[in-house]
């Protein structure tokens, strides 16, 4: 059973802090905690913090100001989310895992959880298969563990190969799961990301080698006709270029206008 580090009723921990006078970041910062549903505490002080405040968010100008050690610079991290992740694990109070799962749903835009000794530390979902490689990367080196596995959904077969390839070179195990067990009621990015956490927990058949890329004729077909609306219409992109889409090699937009001089339109 996964349990949940985003509800304070699931886990025993503290709270996080926010205290900054930046106003910019103040309202950043309480957009991710909101939307994560995340309990917080607005700090208007930080003469005497509150016996319950387990970590504050605050600006990487002000950190200094903080007489804490269990302080983040939310500003000076590649994304809000990143510094949320950061302080969810200060409070879990943890610097090695028994084992942390990384559960990978695959598609144009994956889900990814990460499940941590049956908690389940963070769930999100990228804009693209290529950015998956960097994000188990910094996961792997957020999360550390005496062993990490990684669990790949079976579907959207071209999709989860290129994903397997591009992490086979972090040395982790990596397994392909059934993720038709993980179907979910849920509108498509909240199912990606509900069902990454479900994969994560599944054991699966293990990745010996890399795999082949063999587009289908559907997936060919179907980048082909994103061409043509992103082309208003005017033409479709060809055979070649579409598999190049579907390896990763361009985006579809790249695609679409090397066509579109190719044919000098």
């Amino acid at each position: 059973m996964i349990k949940n580090i985003h509800g304070r009723d699931k886990i025993n921990m503290k709270t996080i802090g926010i205290y900054t006078k930046d106003f910019a970041l103040y309202y950043d910062i309480l957009k991710v905690l909101k939307k994560r549903k995340i309990p917080y505490v607005s700090l208007s002080s930080i003469e005497h913090i509150p016996h319950r405040i387990g970590v504050i968010l605050t600006s990487n100008s002000e950190i200094h100001d903080i007489k804490t050690s269990k302080v983040i610079a939310a500003d000076a991290y590649e994304s809000i989310d990143q510094a949320v992740d950061k302080a969810l694990h200060i409070l879990i109070g943890k610097t090695l895992y028994t084992q942390v799962s990384i559960g990978i749903d695959p598609g144009e835009k994956p889900g990814i959880a990460v499940v941590g000794d049956d908690i389940l530390l963070q769930k999100k979902q990228v804009d693209s298969p290529e950015e998956v490689y960097e994000t188990i990367r910094w996961i792997l080196s957020e999360y550390p563990a005496r062993e990490c596995i990684i669990r790949i959904g079976h579907g959207s077969i071209t999709i989860r190969n290129r994903i397997i390839n591009s992490l086979i070179p972090l040395g982790v195990s990596i397994e392909i799961v059934d993720e038709s067990k993980t179907s979910l009621d849920h509108p498509r990015s909240k199912r990606d990301v509900e069902a990454a956490a479900a994969i994560a927990m599944l054991k699966g058949g293990r990745v010996q080698r890399r795999l082949p890329f063999e587009p289908t004729k559907g997936e060919i077909r179907r980048i082909q006709e994103k061409s043509r609306i992103l082309s208003e219409g005017r033409f479709t992109i060809s055979k070649e270029n579409a598999i190049l889409v579907l390896k990763g090699e361009i985006t579809l937009r790249e695609a679409v206008e090397k066509e579109k001089s190719q044919k000098r339109l």
